[in-house]
């Protein structure tokens, strides 16, 4: 006999039978963990007996679950039959269980198949009954914790129930998005579901469970034991496959549902239908006992279908389902009945060729698993016809209602569904009419029942019928001998016919009333929710002709805004600027787009907009309810006003005279669209009309914290327009103010990675970007997407490791239709523009290709090929993947392969005609673009749909595919993480992107910030590396010259004696050291581009300019080192024979002093000085009489140089040689170079070159001369001050410095220049050569040398004479005439140096661009007109002169400058006391080798004179030890006097000695490549001196660079930048004088990449000074002043600094 059970039974096992006691041992064991308490965690040990097959199934059952057995009656499929033997004593819970105390028992824990013995007391029993306590135990539990939070614990979902999920939540990008298996824990399943929903994959509901098999470890054997296998008990084949503990998909889908707000509830309920399933209407609560009408759940899903009276005319009607009146058919049940009503519905819903399972039944998998909290769900679905009568089931739409559960339990949802269903049919078997009597019900009754109940006659049928009220037409029965489909087909034979003529037609919204009329709570009623709706209503009700409502309301975004759209462009392309000045025509366009923004202004905020700002200035939930609403209400607007459009255009359509009206009519489609997205559009335009008011005017102010309002919807989870679609323009300001605040909201976690969709118009991008992510792009009819939107999604913990950002940004765009593109020519559209945009802001690139035509595909393919070739030449490394949309086929990817290849030759040939097009020749084939693989690069997605729509449900091929390419997504995004983007970054990007598209010719710009600021980083460093190396090879060629200055003397360190094997063994030093640093700059550039910060992939472009410089640097440097090393080597074995002569002369000097003193000595008479120095005089006479002095052979320097020119000019052919002996170098150079042609022919040749090009060309040619004799000169000066003799490498370096401007000059020059030049400078440098020769040979005379040691010869001679102690005084002579000057040589030599190092950490001197900012800066501060006129017309000089002043500035005031000098002071110091310490403890035999040994501790550092040496060893009779003592002291005092000496120097003359330049190795360093521009004469920027390509941050307009009209006189004010994208023309000698367009000057002039001012105002620096010293250069370059635009007589000096600041990349 069956027990009697409520519907709220928390028993949710199973149901027991009463039997016999013996029936225990042999037990059903039915185990389900019943809590997870922490104190009271255990499992129910539930034995049931085993009865007849026949036994009745519980209440709780639903029929849907039941089979008959074989005596008819129902049997339920949740009783297991497996029999346990069990042979261990059991223990039941005690009677009673004091409250905090652990209860003690055996867990049996099914899920890991283990017993838990607890280490308690316990009592014992030996049998399982039906005790008190087990019934304790339930009702305990049943206090504790409800059904539902059991259920929810179970889930994972627990917390959700107070918190709820939200779409941030379940939409971020998490490891779960992209894991396949999700593992065995619980907790995953509605993880899975709501995954796999998200994605509308079908298989959704497809849930599995966690492994719960029992089998004890006998069992377990018995799977390794074939034998024992062979014997197991048959009755295994009988037990249930269902062995794991899992959830019935309703459940689970009720529990999610439970635990989300209000958006996720929606989301699920769309995706839900959109795979066909059945959604919820009304939601139970199983705690509560309340169910929920959930129509704010179902408001987003919107249907369309073609109903039978549009089927002729192939219209549609679309509608948002919840406002649709349709009839809706209920289906119930009552009692218990074997017919699966699910499984009924589900067939009837489906026709023969296309089934699904719309309601979850029986047989689907674990739809046997018993309900726990889905019993009084009310599902609802819609057959919506398509208008082919041979497919559609139902001719008219209906709604199909489902209540799980028995009615006798669920009345309140009974009830509902009967009064708003136009029929209910009730499926039974023992039917109690009562019910259906007490029921108060507007529709039709309809029962349902199965013949195989054998209670079921036909006498009770009619007595129920009669009681009823009902006619045998509203009986149905299925008897034995009718199968399922005909049973179905009668089904939807009453159902048609309740159709024809349904009795009620009701909408779900309308269904509310009756909702609260019984009592249930309706989804939309919290407050948020009304207030959102309340506040959308109040606008869109305004709403009664849409074109109308935007005038009014919109008025900033309408014709104001498209005007102010061209008038940007216009500034860009200069189309229509015809014969008017540039910079007026500028200057006039800025005025009017100034005026439009008063215009703008003008305007008071609308009241729309005004409740529009206000609503969203709301809390969140009511902010995002409004929002939600507001875009219901205008699509259902938008959807309505198309309709009625659509059918007049077809209508007009048939009758080709009304071409106007047709017109008309597209017109007003198109103007008839109206979304959230205008609302946000007119935001933008207030936002940016209000920045043109002053700062303080209070509207300005009102309106400042609109960008954070739009940031935090995006956050929130809503898309931003970035693109505006309909003026195809892009409110930069806005977006960049929105995209601040948004990083101030997020920051620290500011990163994102951006993917982008592109392809043609109405191709599935938006549906795949709102599949693959669960996002929502607008995909409504007639809403094909305008412009772009961009979206953020949250990236959680576990994943941002892998892709290295915080934010995924999802960008959606608009259809690319461009037929044009064919012809490249004119590619340059909107759909390139909108291409290039988003190709270079994603790091990947979706090609959406779904369509058969072989041309649009081409089309497609060639703009995105532009796209991809212009971020190669930006920097940017995008990737991209084809996705080829409708190919099912599962061998698509296989049999593709030829179309692949085929692809990828086409993709070759358009990359070959963008290159072109591009003036990028070398880009050969699209991986030369990018990186790509056929193979992966490619992913081909089966069609949406699986069937016919509307009653087709999502094809699961699709959301395996396009989650399948969401993983590869990922993936490759994790190999780019590097390449991500703060916001801010983004930010940039957008604007620098932006504003380079808008030019015509998509020349980019260098004005983005980020590739400005990688590309100043990397100067920087390679100006360090650059500095390291020079600085380290000066030191080491200081050590050489000091190691050759200290050869063959008592100084010198090297064993070697031989001078050609010594430099021998310094050159191969030399190389091993230049070869050293070499390497390791090449490797710190690799290591640069390695590191993944920095953006250094946007210079990846710049990598072989500078690797090439650095070879270069390289091969400078060691041409250089090894000429400083054989010019001292030279000079030193030049003077081998003097210094031979020398010291033999000194020696015979020495002897005769001897014999002097022994001559005196012999006297034996005291002498007095007098008499001494008068014997010493006679004697030296003599001596000297005895010496044989030759003249000295003076070198012929002339000669030499004559010879070295001569070797110089040969190459260049016979005339130079011809010309070079017209004149002789000693006549040259001695008056200042003038240039004058030579000859009438050359006369007329550059008179008609100077008519031809407007140009001076004896003026420019004199510049040059000019500025190189300037640069020979200083070198020149340079070696003479060293005091040195001549080498012919001087003369050389000077020939090398002539030829190396001579080709970088941009002016025109030939031989004869060339020649006249060349004769004289080195006809003056052969002047001031040979005088310093002289002087050297002078200077090196042994006879004057010996003359200059005369009175010192006397004194010691004196000294030895009276033999007087001589430590002190030869201790003082040693250290003032060797040390003293080998000390201060050292500290000048070092000093150059460490000047350099001090001004290289000013940021002045960091990098070129730098420093160009820093001079520029400085002249307009000081505002004087000399000084800028210096700057244009003598760059170089000024330049030197300027950093001269600078190195000044820093070390004349202050210590720096001792402190440095006193660190090499000390350094020598030390070194020279350490030496006297080691030779002192040495022990040496005689002073000469004490002196000798200290002089060859110091000869690594210091160049210690030998002349000076060998005179003060004669004579020398101190004692070692004495003096030792003494050169102790004496280097004491030489410290003070040096140190001393060096605070008296003046700065100059501390310069003047030096023997590194600093003022010269600043200005190699910022002088760069000294190429200047070919228009307006400012030298180039870029870093690396061998650089490919030259550029200028900051042109100027070409009157500065003496430009003037060739009619007028005026200086003319056009400037570089505008030019270059200008109809305008020039000619010069460079274009043999033809006149050329400015937009080809890369014809001619292919070195030079000049971009167009993107900012529009980066020039501003210029134009302030030409506008303030206008008349002062005309004045000054003879010419007319130049009519300056009014714009520019409005830029301020604040201005002018600030687009300074920005020209340069300076924060």
């Amino acid at each position: 006999m069956e027990e009697p059970r409520s519907d709220n039974s928390e028993d949710i096992y199973g149901e027991e039978d009463e039997g016999p006691p013996s029936a225990y041992t042999d037990c059903e064991a039915d185990y389900q963990k019943a809590a997870t308490d922490d104190e009271d965690s255990f499992v129910d040990l539930y034995c049931e007996e085993e009865k007849d097959p026949g036994s009745t199934t519980c209440v709780d059952c639903e029929a849907d679950y039941h089979e008959t057995g074989t005596d008819g009656k129902a049997v339920c499929r949740h009783v297991k039959t497996t029999q346990y033997k069990i042979s261990h004593e059991l223990i039941s819970q005690p009677l009673e269980t004091p409250v905090g105390e652990m209860e003690n028992h055996i867990v049996i824990n099914c899920r890991e198949e283990e017993t838990l013995q607890e280490t308690t007391e316990t009592n014992d029993w030996t049998e399982i009954s039906d005790l008190p306590g087990k019934q304790n135990l339930e009702e305990e539990r049943k206090t504790q914790k409800t059904n539902l939070e059991r259920l929810l614990e179970d889930l994972g979902l627990e917390q959700y129930h107070r918190e709820k999920l939200s779409l941030s939540k379940i939409l971020g990008i998490d490891e779960k998005t992209i894991t396949d298996d999700l593992g065995d824990c619980k907790s995953n399943i509605p993880l899975n579901f709501l995954k796999k929903l998200v994605m509308v994959n079908v298989t959704a509901r497809n849930v599995k469970g966690v492994s719960c098999d029992l089998s004890n470890e006998s069992s377990e054997s018995n799977c390794d034991d074939e034998s024992e296998s062979t014997e197991s008990n048959f009755e295994d084949l009988f037990e249930s496959p269902n062995k794991t503990e899992t959830f019935n998909p309703l459940d689970i889908m009720t529990a999610l549902l439970l635990c989300s707000d209000g958006f996720v509830q929606q989301e699920l309920a769309l995706k839900m239908s959109m795979c066909q399933f059945s959604v919820p209407l009304l939601l139970p609560n199983c705690d509560t006992q309340q169910c929920t009408l959930m129509l704010w759940a179902m408001r987003d899903i919107v249907k369309k279908y073609r109903p039978s009276n549009l089927s002729e005319s192939k219209g549609f009607l679309e509608e948002r389902i919840v406002l649709s009146e349709l009839p809706m058919i209920s289906f119930v049940r009552l009692g218990e009945c074997s017919l699966s009503k699910s499984e009924i519905l589900n067939k009837l819903l489906s026709n023969s060729q296309q089934y699904h399972d719309t309601f979850v039944h029986r047989d689907m998998e674990c739809g046997d698993i018993q309900r726990r909290i889905s019993n009084g769900l009310t599902e609802m679905t819609w057959y919506l016809p398509c208008g082919n009568k041979n497919m559609d089931i139902f001719s008219e739409p209906v709604a199909i209602a489902n209540l799980r559960g028995d009615i006798a339990s669920f009345e309140t949802q009974f009830s509902f569904l009967c009064q708003t269903s136009a029929a209910v049919f009730v499926f039974f078997e023992q039917l109690d009419g009562e019910l259906l009597m007490n029921i108060n019900h507007k529709a039709q009754i309809f029962l349902v029942g199965n013949q195989q109940n054998k209670s079921l006659t036909p006498d009770v049928l009619k007595k129920l019928a009669t009681r009823l009220n009902l006619t045998k037409n509203n009986i149905i029965i299925k008897t034995d001998k009718t199968n399922d489909a005909d049973f179905v087909k009668s089904l939807k034979k009453v159902v048609s016919s309740v159709l024809t003529k349904p009795q009620l037609k009701m909408s779900v919204e309308q269904m509310a009333d009756v909702a609260y009329e019984l009592g249930i709570p309706v989804d939309e009623d919290s407050p948020e929710c009304q207030a959102g709706k309340k506040n959308a209503d109040a606008i869109t009700a305004e709403i009664k002709d849409t074109f109308q409502f935007k005038e009014n309301q919109f008025p900033l975004q309408g014709q104001i805004w498209k005007e102010l759209t061209f008038l940007e462009k216009e500034e860009f392309h200069l189309r229509n600027i015809g014969s008017e000045n540039i910079e007026n025509y500028k200057s006039n366009l800025k005025k009017k787009k100034e005026e439009q923004r008063e215009k703008q202004n003008s305007y008071a905020m609308s009241s729309v907009m005004t409740c529009f700002i206000s609503a969203i200035s709301r809390p969140h939930r009511e902010r995002c309810y409004f929002l939600k609403w507001m875009r219901m209400n205008l699509d259902n607007l938008s959807r309505t006003k198309l309709s009625g459009l659509r059918e007049l255009y077809k209508e007009k359509c048939k009758d080709s005279e009304n071409k106007q009206e047709i017109k008309e009519i597209d017109e007003q489609l198109s103007s008839s669209s109206l979304g959230v997205e205008h609302f946000f559009r007119e935001m933008g335009q207030i936002y940016e009309a209000s920045l043109y008011l002053p700062e303080t005017d209070p509207s300005r102010q009102q309106l400042q914290h609109l960008p954070k309002l739009c940031a935090q919807l995006l956050l929130d989870g809503f898309p931003l327009e970035l693109v505006d679609g309909d003026a195809s323009n892009i409110p930069l300001r806005w977006v960049s103010d929105v995209l601040s605040q948004l990083n101030d909201l997020v920051s620290p976690k500011n990163k994102i990675l951006v993917v982008t969709v592109l392809g043609v118009q109405s191709t599935g991008k938006s549906t795949l970007l709102n599949t693959m992510f669960g996002v929502q792009f607008a995909v409504s009819s007639g809403r094909c997407t305008r412009g772009a939107f961009m979206l953020l999604i949250k990236v959680n913990e576990d994943v941002k490791k892998v892709l290295n950002c915080d934010f995924m940004m999802i960008i959606d765009t608009e259809g690319l239709k461009s037929p044009e593109l064919a012809q490249l020519d004119n590619s340059h559209e909107h759909d390139n523009e909108l291409a290039t945009l988003v190709v270079g802001l994603s790091n990947i690139t979706i090609i959406n290709i779904a369509m058969e035509n072989s041309t649009e595909m081409k089309d497609i393919l060639q703009i995105v090929v532009h796209a991809f070739l212009r971020m190669k030449a930006v920097g940017k490394k995008p990737q991209c993947q084809f996705v080829h949309q409708n190919v099912s086929d599962v061998s698509a990817h296989e049999k593709n392969l030829r179309d692949r290849k085929l692809l990828l030759e086409q993709l070759n040939e358009m990359t070959q005609a963008a290159a072109r097009m591009e003036k990028k020749e070398k880009y050969k084939n699209f991986t030369d673009v990018m990186e790509y693989n056929p193979d992966t690069g490619n992913c081909y997605i089966p069609g949406l749909w699986n069937g016919n729509p509307p009653m087709a449900p999502v094809n699961a091929g699709y959301s395996e595919t396009v989650y399948e390419l969401k993983k590869n997504i990922i993936q490759q995004l994790g190999k780019c993480g590097s390449t991500s983007n703060n916001i801010l970054e983004f930010r940039e990007w957008i604007t620098s992107l932006w504003n380079a598209v808008k030019h015509e010719n998509f020349i980019f710009s260098f004005r983005n910030s980020l590739v400005a600021d990688a590309y100043m980083r990397l100067c920087t460093e390679y100006n360090q590396w650059e500095w390291e190396f020079k600085k380290e090879m000066y030191k080491w060629v200081t050590t050489a010259e000091i190691r050759i200055s200290n050869f063959g003397t008592a100084a010198a360190s090297s064993e070697i004696s031989d001078m050609n094997e010594f430099m021998t063994e310094l050159k191969s030093e030399a190389i091993t050291e230049l070869t050293k640093w070499e390497t390791k700059i090449l490797e710190n550039l690799k290591k640069y581009f390695d590191q993944p910060e920095g953006h250094v992939y946007l210079v990846e472009g710049y990598r072989e300019d500078f690797s090439n410089s650095i070879k270069s640097l390289r091969r400078q440097t060691e041409r250089s080192v090894l000429n400083q090393i054989t010019v001292a080597a030279d000079i030193k074995q030049g003077m081998k024979e003097l210094d031979k002569i020398k010291a033999t002369y000194t020696e015979k000097i020495e002897k005769a002093v001897y014999a002097l003193i022994n001559e005196c000595r012999e006297k034996k008479v005291q002498m007095m000085d007098k008499e001494l120095n008068e014997c010493f005089d006679k004697m030296w006479t003599e001596a000297m009489n005895t010496l044989s002095f030759s003249e000295q052979q003076t070198l012929n320097v002339f000669t030499s140089v004559s010879l070295q020119l001569q070797a110089n000019l040969s190459p260049k052919g016979s005339h130079a040689c011809e010309l070079l002996s017209k004149k002789n170098l000693k006549d040259c150079g001695l008056e200042p170079f003038k240039y004058t042609p030579r000859g009438v022919h050359e006369n007329v040749k550059v008179a008609i070159k100077g008519i031809l090009t407007s140009k001076n060309l004896v003026k420019e040619r004199q510049e040059v001369a000019d500025t190189i004799i300037s640069a020979c000169n200083d070198c020149v000066w340079d070696q003479i001050k060293r005091k040195t003799n001549y080498h012919d490498t001087y003369i050389q370096e000077i020939l090398h410095i002539i030829d190396e401007r001579l080709n970088k000059a941009d002016v025109d020059t030939d031989i004869e220049f060339e020649v006249s030049l060349k004769q004289h400078i080195c006809g003056s440098a052969a002047r001031k050569f040979q005088k310093m020769h002289e002087e050297f040979i002078q200077e090196n005379d042994p006879y004057r040398c010996l003359q200059k040691n005369k009175e010192k010869f006397c004194t010691d001679f004196k000294d030895v004479f009276y033999e007087r102690d001589q430590c002190q005084k030869k201790a003082e002579e040693f250290t003032n005439q060797c040390l003293k000057p080998a000390v201060e040589n050292f500290v000048y030599r070092s000093l150059g140096l460490d000047i350099v190092d001090k001004m290289m950490t000013k940021e002045e001197f960091s990098t070129r661009m730098s420093f160009q900012y820093s001079i520029l800066l400085d002249l307009i501060s000081k505002s004087e007109f000399e000084n800028f006129k210096s700057y244009i017309r003598s760059y170089a000089d000024y330049v030197k002169l300027w950093i001269s002043g600078r190195i000044k500035e820093t070390f004349s005031f202050g210590s720096t400058l001792c402190e440095l000098e006193d660190k090499h002071l000390k350094f020598c110091v030390n070194h020279i006391n350490d030496a006297i310490t080691k030779v002192k403890a040495e022990n040496t035999d005689s002073l000469r080798t004490f002196v000798e040994n200290i002089c060859k501790e110091v000869g690594d550092k210091l160049v210690i004179s030998q002349d000076f040496l060998d005179a003060f060893m004669v004579l020398n009779k101190s004692d070692q030890e004495q003096f030792g003592h003494w050169l102790n002291e004496c280097v004491q005092e030489m410290t003070e006097a040096l140190r001393e000496k060096f605070k008296s120097t003046e700065f100059e003359t501390k310069l003047s000695r030096l023997h590194i330049k600093p003022e010269n190795e600043l200005f190699t360093r910022v002088i760069g490549c000294c190429k200047q521009c070919p228009f307006c004469k400012i030298p180039c920027d870029a870093g690396g001196e061998n650089h490919t390509q030259h550029f200028a941050s900051l042109h100027r307009p070409n009157g500065l660079g003496l430009i003037k009209s060739k009619d007028s006189k005026k200086l003319t004010t056009d400037v570089c930048n505008s030019l270059v994208i200008s109809n305008k023309r020039f000619r010069c000698s460079v274009t043999n004088n033809e006149w050329c367009p400015y937009t080809k000057y890369k014809n001619f002039f292919s070195d030079w990449d000049i971009r167009a001012d993107v900012s529009l105002e980066s020039s501003d620096y210029w134009k302030y000074v030409m506008a303030t010293y206008n008349k002062d250069f005309a004045e000054a370059y003879d010419a007319q002043p130049a009519d300056i635009p009014d714009s520019w007589k409005t830029i301020t000096m604040e201005k002018a600094k600030k687009s300074l600041k920005e020209s340069f990349n300076i924060s």
